[in-house]
C-alpha cells in the first residue's frame, strides 16, 4: 500500500471549482490514508481556453484546505515536468508509436467537413460521432494530403467489433461495445495532445496507480483502456466518483451560489469545515456522523464507502457546518481570523490597527450568531463607531404601513411615560393588551417596538 499514488490533474482554465477540489479531496485522503504519494499535475494543453494565473489559484484552493503534494510543477520530483506543455516530445513518440502499429490514424477532415457531419448526423437523428471518413485512406491519399499542407489530427483506431471491459473500484465491473465507441482525436492539429492521450501517457510515466476522477469520464475510459494495451502499459485502477448536483438536483452551477473554491473563502468559511463538508460529498463514515476533524477523516476514509449516487451540495448544510467550526473556535483562534477582516471592512472612521484586546472582548457576545466569518463586521460594527444611522424601512413589519408604524410608536410612547414603575413585569402588562386596542397583531407591535428600542 505505501506504494499508491494518485494524482489531480486540473486544467487552467478557470478557477478550482468544488466539483474539481473535491475530487483532489478525494485522491488526497486515499493517498493519506494508505501512506501513499499525491502528485499535482497541470494538463494546460487546451491553449484556446487557457486563463493566466489559473493555475496559481488551484495551488491557493488547495494549499488553503491543507491539501498539500508531494510532486508538482513547484516542488518538483522524480516524473517531472509537472505541466503537460513542456512534455510534448513524450505524446508525439506515443502517437507515433499507435500510428505505426496500426491502433491510431491521421485524419485529415477539415473543420468545415465535421460541422456538415455534424449537421447532417442531426437532421437525421443519428448518435454524433467521427465517421471514419479517414480511417482507411491508402498510404498514396495520405501522401497527397501532406503534399497539399494539410495537417492533420491523430485519431484512436477503435476496433468495430467486441468490447471493452474494465473494474471500477466503486461501480464494479464496466463494459461497452466497441461498434458503440467514437475514433477519438488523441493529438490536434496544433501539436497538442488531447486529454485522453495525455492522461494515460502521463499517469503511466509517473507511475500513478489509482485514478479517481468524476463519473463523467467513464464513458472514456474504454479508450483509454484501449490505449493502455496499445502502448503496452499496465492501467491503473480506477475509481469514478459520483456527480454533485445543486439543491434542485441539477448540475452544479452558479445559480446555486459560489461555485469557486476562493469564493467560499473570501465568504467567511473556515477550510476545515469546507474540508469536512466536501469529504462528505459522496463519502460518509455511517449513517449519523458529520463533523470530523481532518485527521478523523484521514484515518477513516475508503473507497469502499464511496456511493454511487450523485452528493447534493447544500448551502444550508455548509454554513449551518461551519457555524458549528465558529462556535468551537478558541477565542484567540476565533480574534486571529477575524481581525484581519475587521481593518479591511470597518469604516475608515475606526481607528488602525483594531485593538486586538478590545476584538476579544467581543467575539464571544457573537459567537453564537455568526455561521461565517464575513457576517463579523456587521454584527460587531457598533462596537467601534458613535454615529449609527439606519434605514427607517426596517421599521415597517410584515403587512404593515407608515400609518400603523406612527400609532404603535406614538401610542407606546404615551403608555410607557405614564408607567410608575419601568421592569419587564409592568411593560408586558400594558403594552400586550395595547395591540388590539390599536388593530395590530402582537408580533407586529412588538417588532416594532424591538426594532425602534435596539
Amino acid at each position: 500500500m505505501a506504494d499508491i499514488r494518485t494524482r489531480f490533474a486540473p486544467s487552467p482554465t478557470g478557477e478550482p471549482h468544488v466539483g474539481n477540489i473535491r475530487t483532489a479531496l478525494f485522491a488526497w485522503l486515499f493517498a493519506r490514508h494508505n501512506g501513499g504519494a499525491f502528485v499535482l499535475r497541470i494538463e494546460d494543453t487546451d491553449k484556446a481556453r487557457e486563463m493566466v494565473g489559473a493555475d496559481e489559484k488551484i495551488f491557493q484552493g488547495l494549499r488553503w484546505l491543507g491539501l498539500d503534494w508531494d510532486e508538482g510543477p513547484d516542488v518538483g520530483g522524480d516524473y517531472g515536468p509537472y505541466r503537460q506543455s513542456m512534455r510534448l516530445e513524450l505524446y508525439h513518440k506515443a502517437a507515433k508509436q499507435l500510428v505505426d502499429d496500426g491502433y491510431a490514424y491521421p485524419c485529415y477532415c477539415s473543420s468545415q467537413r465535421l460541422d456538415e457531419m455534424r449537421q447532417e448526423q442531426k437532421r437525421l437523428k443519428l448518435p454524433p460521432g467521427y465517421d471514419r471518413h479517414c480511417r482507411d485512406l491508402t498510404d498514396e491519399e495520405r501522401v497527397q494530403k501532406d503534399a497539399e499542407g494539410v495537417t492533420p489530427v491523430i485519431r484512436l483506431k477503435v476496433p468495430l467489433e467486441g468490447e471493452t471491459r474494465f473494474n471500477d473500484i466503486i461501480r464494479g465491473e464496466v463494459s461497452f461495445q466497441n461498434n458503440n465507441m467514437n475514433d477519438l482525436v488523441l493529438l490536434k492539429s496544433d501539436g497538442y495532445p488531447t486529454y485522453h492521450l495525455a492522461s494515460v501517457v502521463d499517469d503511466h510515466l509517473m507511475k500513478i496507480t489509482h485514478v479517481l476522477r468524476a463519473d463523467e469520464w467513464i464513458s472514456s475510459t474504454p479508450c483509454h483502456i484501449l490505449l493502455y494495451q496499445a502502448l503496452g502499459y499496465k492501467p491503473p485502477l480506477f475509481a469514478h466518483l459520483p456527480m454533485i448536483l445543486g439543491s434542485d438536483h441539477s448540475k452544479l452551477g452558479k445559480r446555486h451560489g459560489a461555485v469557486s473554491i476562493l469564493d467560499y473563502r473570501e465568504q467567511g468559511y473556515l477550510p476545515e469545515a469546507m474540508f469536512n463538508f466536501l469529504a462528505l460529498l459522496g463519502w460518509s463514515l455511517d449513517d449519523k456522523t458529520e463533523v470530523m476533524s481532518v485527521d478523523d477523516i484521514v484515518k477513516s476514509f475508503s473507497l469502499e464507502k464511496v456511493g454511487k449516487t450523485a452528493a447534493i451540495f447544500s448551502q444550508e448544510k455548509l454554513k449551518w457546518m461551519n457555524g458549528v467550526y465558529i462556535r468551537n473556535l478558541a477565542t484567540d483562534d476565533f480574534v486571529d481570523r477575524v481581525l484581519p477582516l475587521l481593518g479591511e471592512e470597518l469604516p475608515s472612521c475606526v481607528e488602525r490597527p483594531i485593538s486586538r484586546e478590545y476584538v476579544a472582548q467581543i467575539v464571544p457576545l457573537i459567537r453564537e450568531r455568526v455561521k461565517v466569518l464575513s457576517e463579523v463586521p456587521e454584527f460587531v460594527e457598533f462596537f467601534f463607531v458613535d454615529e449609527l444611522t439606519y434605514d427607517t424601512k426596517i421599521l415597517l413589519g410584515k403587512k404593515m404601513d407608515w400609518d400603523m408604524v406612527d400609532v404603535a410608536l406614538r401610542t407606546a410612547l404615551q403608555v410607557i411615560r405614564g408607567l410608575e414603575i419601568f421592569d419587564e413585569g409592568s411593560l408586558e402588562q400594558v403594552l400586550r393588551p395595547l395591540a388590539q386596542e390599536i388593530s395590530l397583531k402582537v408580533g407586529q407591535f412588538f417588532g416594532v417596538l424591538r426594532v425602534a428600542t435596539t
